[in-house]
C-alpha cells in the first residue's frame, strides 16, 4: 500500500491506514515499535507533521501507544478497537 497525492484522503490519514493494515495482517505484532517518524518520512516521502498526525490518530484509536523518550509501540490486542 502507498501513499497516493491524487487521493482525496488527507496523506495522514493514509499514512495511519498502511500502519493499522500491517498490524492487522500480523506484520507489526503487539508490543513491536512502529517505524519512527524519520523512518516514515523516507518511505512514504512525507512531512514530519504528517507522520506525527499518522502516530497520534493510530494513538487515538487505540492501535498504538507511545512512551515518552522510548517511542510508539503497537498497543496489546486487548485494547485494539472493535473490528
Amino acid at each position: 500500500m502507498e501513499v497516493d497525492r491524487f487521493d482525496p484522503t488527507p496523506i495522514y490519514q493514509q499514512v495511519a491506514a498502511i500502519i493499522r493494515e500491517q498490524i492487522k495482517t500480523g506484520a507489526l505484532q503487539p508490543r513491536d515499535r512502529i517505524p519512527s517518524e524519520s523512518q516514515m518520512v523516507k518511505d512514504h516521502g512525507v512531512a514530519r507533521d504528517t507522520a506525527r498526525q499518522a502516530v497520534a490518530m493510530l494513538r487515538d484509536e487505540g492501535w498504538v501507544i507511545t512512551l515518552p523518550q522510548r517511542g510508539s509501540f503497537v498497543a496489546d490486542k486487548g485494547d485494539w478497537p472493535a473490528q
